[in-house]
């Protein structure tokens, strides 16, 4: 496992760039040890999905799931080289150590034993690309296995949640508010319709319907925070101090428990842009504040008496279990496939996106004891 994880630490596949050098090692790996390994390239093939199975056909099985993506390291003090392993200190340093390359060699070793069983019941393993940017490398491979004659009867996501079984995590929509003025010269500012203070007055609005949401909407105590979110993660517009823009552009996001009505949020916010426009419109007929969808995932939301939560409790030994704040790839194999899916991997995302990213190597000896537990399991026919 380790060699693995240094070879994999070692590839960068930050999501702006190819992960095929990485996918090319795994398939070379899973294929010479006898695995059925399917690659699923995007437009460009310079991007893939990984799927690979070992065991009997036509049974569902389990499947292991995880991303080869990583976020950027630039902007970030890393007293470590980033894409290389360094183990020091009870811990494994690198870019994706945590989220979640860590798990993924774990995953790769237990294929790898796996082979070498008498399955009676199959182990898949899925990897994906872009997760990092919205989950959106992994569709594709969904849409092919929703053509399958047999899906996996379990889904496995192993992003980082300190080995504890998680059934829960909130959705996401990322939007995309464009804010349209007139352009001048700042020395006749009141004169012109400056964009930035439209996107301003908007940004305003979401605090207000954020403020309202977390007062009086829908709870769930299970989440660090318990109510939906909406949050403004960039601002962008102007050329120059001199010049009043007319174009601003302001990406936020809304992150929702189960039963929010999504839809009713940004219709209520869509009304607040134009409140914002519409008077002004008789002096600026040009004024305007479009809000457009730009991707979303499904949040997850599997009962905690599900089948495949007491499976893998069995695994870990959990007595509970737990819901995270970050989104995984987990609601799409859930609403889009109809696979059973739970999240449980070593590390913490406390660690992950920051520099000298790490995850302890006592977590990732839990996680392969949990991986070999599940394929003495897959041998035994459940």
């Amino acid at each position: 496992m380790r060699d693995i994880l240094d070879r994999l630490l070692a590839f960068d596949t930050v999501s702006s760039r190819p992960n095929m050098a990485l996918l090319d090692y795994v398939k070379g790996l899973l294929e010479a040890a006898g695995l059925r390994v399917l690659l699923v390239p995007d437009a460009s093939g310079g991007k893939a999905n990984l799927f690979a199975s070992t065991g009997p056909d036509g049974v569902g099985g389990v499947m292991l799931s995880g991303h080869t993506d990583v976020v950027p390291v630039e902007g970030q003090h890393w007293t470590r080289p980033p894409f290389a392993l360094t183990e020091a200190e009870g811990r494994y340093y690198g870019r994706g150590a945590a989220d979640m390359k860590g798990v993924g060699a774990g995953a790769i070793e237990a294929m790898l034993l796996a082979a070498r069983r008498p399955l009676k019941v199959p182990l898949h393993l899925a990897l994906s690309y872009d997760e990092e940017i919205g989950c959106m490398g992994v569709r594709s491979l969904i849409d092919l296995l929703a053509t399958a004659p047999v899906r996996p009867r379990f889904c496995i996501v192993g992003e980082p949640t300190g080995m504890q079984v998680a059934t829960g995590h909130k959705g996401k929509v990322a939007l995309r508010a464009t804010c349209v003025g007139r352009e001048g010269h700042s020395a006749l500012a009141p004169l012109a319709l400056n964009a930035l203070h439209l996107a301003g007055d908007f940004l305003a609005a979401v605090r207000r319907v954020q403020a309202e949401v977390a007062e009086s909407g829908l709870r769930d105590g299970d989440y660090d925070v318990p109510y939906s979110t909406l949050h403004v993660g960039k601002m962008a517009g102007g050329v120059q101090v001199n010049i009043v823009p007319n174009h601003a552009a302001m990406d936020f996001e809304i992150r929702s428990l189960a039963g929010e009505d999504v839809a009713g949020l940004i219709r209520r916010l869509e009304d607040e842009a134009e409140a914002i426009v519409a008077p002004l419109r008789a002096e600026f007929p040009e004024a305007a504040i479009r809000v457009e969808r730009l991707w979303d995932y499904p949040g997850l939301g599997t009962p905690s008496d599900a089948e495949v939560v007491r499976f893998v409790k069995g695994l870990t030994g959990a007595n509970g279990t737990i819901k995270v704040a970050f989104g995984t790839e987990g609601g799409l194999f859930d609403a889009r496939l109809g696979v059973p899916t739970v999240i449980c991997g070593p590390g913490s995302m406390a660690q992950g996106h920051k520099p000298d990213e790490f995850v302890s190597v006592e977590q990732v000896e839990r996680c392969r004891g949990m991986l070999a537990a599940l394929v003495d399991r897959l041998e035994a026919g459940f």
